[in-house]
Order: C-alpha cells, then structure tokens, then sequence
C-alpha cells in the first residue's frame, strides 16, 4: 500500500503560481458559489468552506441586527493572513471575503475557502485562515440586541 504522504513529484503536489484568488471586503451580499468557485484546482483533492453568519443571539441576549466596519488596514492585513496560510499548507488556490455595513440576522458576514491535494490539509489550512482572520484583521462589529443595548466586538 503506498504512502498518504505528499512525494512532490506531481505539480498537484506542488505550490501552485499564485494560490491566493480572492481577498475582498465589500458592502454588498456574498455569494458562497462565487468563493467557491474562485477556488477550484483541478489538482485539489479536497476543498474545505466556511460560512460565517449572523446569528440570533451572543453572550445570552438576543441580537437583533449587527453592523460591521473596518480599518482602512483590513484589506493589507487580509492579504497577511492568506499569505501566511498558503506558507504553512499546500494551498492550490484560497480565497476569503468579509462583508461590511449593516446585516441582519441569518445574512453571511463571512465566506473563507481553501482547496489542498489533500481534505486535511484543507481543513486545517480553512480553520487557520477564518481564525486568523478574526483575530488579526482589524474588522468591528457593533451588535444591536432587542433590550435596546449594544455591544463591539473587535478582531484586534
């Protein structure tokens, strides 16, 4: 039985030109059929995608609506974080975009997407993008919930 571990001797094993396809903060809806799409690789076998929405509640109240904005950094932090995904993963092609403006609950906030060789490396190098992503990134957001109080959350 041959080995699982990647042997480099195929350009499906190798780093792929520019791997990062979309990075982008925007006013408007987000399509996951578009991220998705931005990261098809003919050599990846596995692609893994995180939808990032606005939920109905944070920290036991009920929120209602949420807004969120961002430094005019957050773009060039974006391009930090993937780039430092794709130096520790076989990336074949990722792409992230994050939303700004005002949301309601149940809209997508955020799409993430990596494609690898390989499903573990796809997880783990999604996993490490969206969570960089949220914590490095200079993107706020200002939660209204239904007792008439607010809150912001920031990423740094």
């Amino acid at each position: 039985m041959g080995s699982m571990a990647p042997t480099n001797d195929h350009p499906g094993e190798q780093a792929a030109g520019d791997p990062v396809r979309l990075l982008e903060i925007r006013d408007t809806p987000l399509s996951v059929d578009e991220i998705f799409r931005a990261v098809g690789d003919d050599a990846a076998g596995g692609t893994a995608l995180f939808v990032g929405t606005v939920r109905n509640h944070d920290g036991g109240q009920d929120v209602d609506a949420l807004g969120y904005s961002c430094h005019p950094s957050a773009q060039e932090e974006m391009r930090r974080v993937a780039e430092k995904v794709v130096a520790d993963f076989p990336v074949r092609a990722l792409a992230a975009v994050h939303r700004v403006g005002d949301l309601q609950v149940g809209d997508i906030a955020v799409v993430v997407a990596v494609s690898c060789p390989h499903r573990a490396e796809a997880f783990a190098a999604c996993r490490k993008l969206i969570d960089d992503l949220k914590h490095e990134v200079p993107i706020w957001k200002h939660q209204h919930f239904s007792d008439g109080t607010e809150e912001w959350v920031g990423a740094c």
